[in-house]
């Protein structure tokens, strides 16, 4: 399954997919490093693929080479905004007593 990282709905995209493709939903820009498979907020770059360009923009269509669609399989970047959200949610709880 595939999201659109902005706006969480599915996508529909072939096997090979253009630079200025859109999201049907949210009109965003799907080839992003958001939706890439290597994308990270870890990572140095945020992107696990060590010879790729940077890119200034995260939500902006661009140029890289490396992009790959990323999979969803429950535990996408909506899963991980989840699972921050409930921790934070969790140190909070604890001192707050």
């Amino acid at each position: 399954m595939k999201t659109c990282a902005l706006c969480k709905n599915q996508v529909d995209i072939g096997r090979e997919m253009s630079r200025r493709q859109t999201c049907r939903s949210c009109g965003g820009d799907l080839h992003i490093c958001l939706n890439c498979r290597f994308y990270s907020e870890t990572a140095p770059n945020k992107c696990i693929e060590t010879k790729a360009e940077q890119q200034r923009y995260r939500d902006k269509a661009n140029f890289c080479d490396y992009f790959q669609y990323r999979e969803d399989k429950g535990d996408g970047p909506g899963a991980t905004d989840n699972a921050s959200d409930e921790a934070r949610r969790r140190l909070d709880d604890l001192f707050r007593k």
